[in-house]
């Protein structure tokens, strides 16, 4: 698995699915350059199971995100007319309908591939055939890329494995903080807590306040 942390976040051009039901061709997250941050998260597939608790979950707290200059993006593997009819699906059929953040078609499976968060790979015979050694889908991978288009925080979550807004708002705060004020943000801090300058002076200080 590639440790994408400091790097440039891998760029691509795809369809979408933005708004709850408007596609559009060529989206990308270059848009987003100089101006805002990105949750740009992997998820398997549409119509599963955990799949739109976690999306729903995100839109819930889509405000929050918004306050903070964060663009929520998600990925899968499907089509983005798969996309669109999940998003026209009432929730107690299965659905996401409510959901505006933009949703991302990876048909191709190469921004999967590029982020390395597909479940599985290509094989090549001797012969030049061609199998997929794994599952095609995404693992629920999530990355915090910053203004500048580098990635600042990654997680990646096994399919059964859903994740935490909560935990992805804190360290969007955390990131947020550590950019405004230059301080450090020690084991489960929250916006609002003290943080600490990156000395062993910083280390001693915060240490003796708790």
């Amino acid at each position: 698995m590639a440790v994408l942390v400091g790097k440039k976040a891998p760029g691509f051009s795809a369809p979408a699915v933005i708004n709850g039901g408007e596609i559009v061709e060529g989206f990308s997250l270059e848009q987003y350059l100089g101006k805002k941050f990105v949750v740009f998260f992997f998820y398997p597939a549409d119509f599963t199971f955990v799949c739109p608790t976690e999306l729903l979950a995100f839109q819930e707290r889509i405000k929050e995100f918004d306050e903070r200059n964060v663009v929520v993006v998600a990925c899968s593997v499907d089509s983005h007319f798969s996309h669109w009819k999940w998003l026209q699906t009432d929730l107690k059929d299965g659905g996401i309908k409510g959901v505006k953040y933009p949703i991302v078609a990876d048909l191709a499976k190469t921004i999967s591939e590029n982020y390395d968060v597909l479940a599985g790979n290509y094989e090549y015979s001797d012969d030049g055939d061609v199998t997929f050694n794994g599952t095609p889908m995404a693992y629920r991978g999530l990355f915090l890329i910053d203004k500048n288009g580098i990635v600042r925080h990654q997680t990646v979550n096994d399919m059964p494995l859903g994740r935490s807004v909560s935990e992805t708002l804190r360290m969007v705060d955390a990131l947020q903080f550590f950019e405004e004020n230059g301080e450090v943000c020690p084991a489960d801090w929250h916006k609002g807590e003290k943080a600490m300058k990156a000395t062993q002076e910083g280390v001693s200080e915060y240490l003796s306040r708790k």
